[in-house]
Order: structure tokens, then sequence, then C-alpha cells
């Protein structure tokens, strides 16, 4: 028996695996994927992201995978700048960082490969979970392998297997769009000085900005209702030019045939009342699925990882005794123990009780910031929206936005705080 086994070996399950095999705790990680190149990975690390790295002592990792720092963000409006707010937002803090997931994983496992206590199972997929009494035990492969485990911790995504088989429910919030995801060739402005930039005109909207690998714009189109998605580049090229200021616009018409394909995004939102059941529980987007404002999700599941790990490494290490709780003592002491007829917990049983315990803290834990963050993401996403249809009130809102947008540029940084640094003070203390 493993001591936890662990699906998925996204940002969560693969930190979490290493962070636990550092700390002499025995891990299976298993991906269902045959390498880590999937169709599409968060890039964004945000301070509270990287603060995270750091903690865990993996912040040397980036260098050695590409990655680039965002210099800023402008917001265009009308074809016209509304305001520009440079990286970092607050001094003494860090920049915005951008970095590319399938290497960054690969140097996780590989590092974690280094201990005796680690298996790394890739390309086979949990089919069920094992359970003994009601409680789960451990993962049924689909290759017929079954894995006891003391913990099975679910980090396998948006469309967990892992939530599924363990019955818990995911509470989806609704959503008003998905996202067409696009690559082409970046612009030289974008290569010297590397801005968010979000684009729109209260209809229509986009968000573009270089990427962590050399070479690639990144650009993120806003789908509403029944946009149509099967354009060719050169229409595409076109609507985005429709939309940018002429420098961004002649870019796009220029290199229209260096447009890839775009991917599509369906955007899933929402919470698990519960994350946990006995002896399994859900992290990451598992758990609580965010929407892709400010590139929340690789940021709080770094930091689900921390608080796990804080409350399960002095269960799991092989140093801790489980001895019975103090009321079970006094009760002993009371009535002379075994002699008459009182069954002592049996170690097994108490650590179990321990250990879901422990699943109650790290959710207690974690959701007052997972709630919080899907709020303001839900407030930014309601900026676009709030902008009129009719062109005449939409000229209207413009003018009024470029007459105060010194305050338009106030009120979003300050609701940018807790999006970029946690909402709680989350510190590895193992």
């Amino acid at each position: 028996m493993v001591q936890v086994a662990i699906a998925g070996a996204g940002p969560t399950g693969a930190t979490l695996a290493l962070l636990l095999v550092e700390r002499g705790i025995s891990v299976t990680l298993i991906e269902a994927t045959t390498d880590f190149h999937r169709v599409f990975r968060g890039e964004g690390l945000m301070p509270s992201g990287l603060d995270a790295l750091e903690q865990m002592g993996l912040s040397h990792l980036l260098e050695g995978v590409p990655h680039r720092r965002l210099d800023g963000w402008e917001f265009i409006l009308g074809k016209k700048s509304l305001f520009r707010v440079d990286e970092p937002i607050e001094t003494g803090t860090k920049a915005c960082t951008l970095v590319s997931q399938p290497p960054l994983l690969e140097a996780l496992v590989n590092q974690a490969k280094k201990y005796e206590n680690f298996e790394f199972l890739q390309g086979v997929a949990i089919k069920d979970l094992l359970r003994v009494d009601n409680r789960v035990a451990g993962v049924k492969l689909n290759d017929g392998r079954e894995i006891t485990a003391d913990v099975v911790v679910g980090a396998d995504g948006r469309n967990s297997v892992v939530r599924q088989r363990a019955g818990l429910k995911l509470e989806r919030q609704p959503k008003d769009m998905d996202v067409l995801w696009f690559k082409l060739l970046a612009h030289p402005r974008f290569v010297e000085n590397n801005l968010f930039c979000a684009i729109g005109n209260g209809e229509e909207a986009f968000a573009v900005f270089h990427g962590a690998d050399p070479g690639k714009l990144h650009l993120a189109w806003t789908l509403m209702g029944d946009t149509n998605t099967d354009r060719t580049k050169v229409e595409w090229a076109e609507i985005f030019a429709s939309l940018s200021p002429s420098w961004l616009a002649e870019h796009f018409v220029t290199h229209a045939d260096t447009i890839e394909r775009p991917i599509k995004l369906s955007v899933v939102i929402g919470r698990c009342p519960s994350w946990y059941a006995p002896g399994v529980i859900l992290l990451g987007d598992a758990a609580h699925p965010m929407a892709p404002v400010r590139a929340q999700g690789i940021n709080v599941a770094l930091r689900d990882v921390i608080v796990t790990v804080n409350h399960l490494v002095p269960l799991l290490n092989k140093n801790t005794r489980f001895e019975k709780s103090n009321s079970e003592e006094c009760e002993s002491e009371k009535n002379g123990s075994e002699e008459f007829g009182f069954e002592k917990t049996s170690p097994e049983k108490t650590k179990y009780e321990l250990i879901d315990a422990a699943f109650a803290k790290i959710q207690a834990e974690r959701e007052a910031e997972i709630i919080r963050v899907q709020e303001l993401q839900a407030t930014e996403t309601e900026q676009n929206k709030s902008i009129p249809k009719n062109p005449l009130l939409r000229t209207l809102i413009f003018k009024l936005a470029r007459l105060f947008h010194w305050k338009i540029r106030e009120s979003w940084i300050e609701r940018q705080h807790q999006m970029r640094h946690g909402v709680t003070n989350v510190k590895l203390t193992v």
C-alpha cells in the first residue's frame, strides 16, 4: 500500500507529489495522457503562485523552462487606449510571469523521480475507486491494476473522474462565455514590451499577449452566444483588425496566414459543497474550476497544495504515533481500560479518522479564498457586459470613460490585489 495516490499530473498533482515525497511520504502519481502537451494549459503565474513556488523551493525550475515576464496591462476601448498599468502593480512585489506548463510539469516529475518513494504511471487512466468498509482505499486503473492507498487525491481537473466516482457533487455557476484560443506570429512590440492587451468595443472583445514560448502571440477571443467559429484565417484577421489600433490591425492583416486553428475552451465555473469523502479529497479544478479571468486556476491550486501538505504530512509521517484521543484515555482510566472489557481503538482506525478530519480542515482553510476569487472574477466579467449595445449610448459611455479614465484605472488596480496575492495567508509550515 502506498500512502498517497494522486490522480492527475497537472500543476496540482505534480507539485503535491513532489512535496510529499521530499518529506518521506510514498506517492503514486497517475496521469491519463501519454505526455504533458495537452491542447491547452494556462500559463499565468500571479505573485501568489510565484510565492507558492518559492515557498516550495521550486522557483529555480522556472529558469530551466520557457517563461516570460508580463510588463503590464493595457485596456483598449474603441481602438484607443483607455489606460495602462505597468508590472509589478505594487512596489516590492513580483511581476506576473508566463510559464510554459508542459516543460514545467516534466521538470517537477523528473525531480520527484529522484526519490525511491515515488512512482509515476503515465498513459493510464483511473477507471474507478477501491472501497473498504465504505471508505475509499485506492484506485482501479483501466489496465486492470489496482493501487491501494491511505489517501486518494483527485487532482484530475474540471472533468474529474475521481469526483464522479466518489459521488461528490460539483455545483456549476452560470457562465456567459466560452473562449476561442488562437496563436499567431508575435508583433515586435510584444517581444520588446509584453503587455496583456484587453481590446473591445462593448459587443466583441479579445485579449492578446506574448506567451511563454518564443515568437508566439496568444489571443483569447470571448465567445458569446452563437458566434460563428468556422471562419478562415483571413476572416479572423479582419475581425481582430476591426477592433484594434492601427499598428496592431496592420499586423493581423499582414500576418493572417500565421493564425493557427483556434482551440475552443468550454468554460466551467463552480465549487463542490464538499471536497472530500472518507479516504479521498479533491484539489484544484477538480474541487473548484475557475473562470479564465486573471489566470487564477494554477495560482489557487498551488495554494491548495501548500495547505494540503501542511495538514497531511504530520499524519502520514512514518514517525507519527497514533494514539487514543483524550476522551478515550479518560474513559479507559475511569473503567480500568481493557480489563473491564473496553476495546482499545486500533491505530489504523484512529489514523484514518484523523486523515478525514484533516480533509475537512483543508477545505475550511481554502474555501473562503476560492469563493472570494470567483466573486472577483464574476465582477471583472460583468464590466464588459455593462457597456450598452446601442451605438449612440456606447459612444457616450466611451467618452465618459475617457473623461474619467484615471478613476477607472484606480478602481481596476484596487480590484486586482486579492486576485494577485490571494485572500488568505498561506504559508508552508512542514
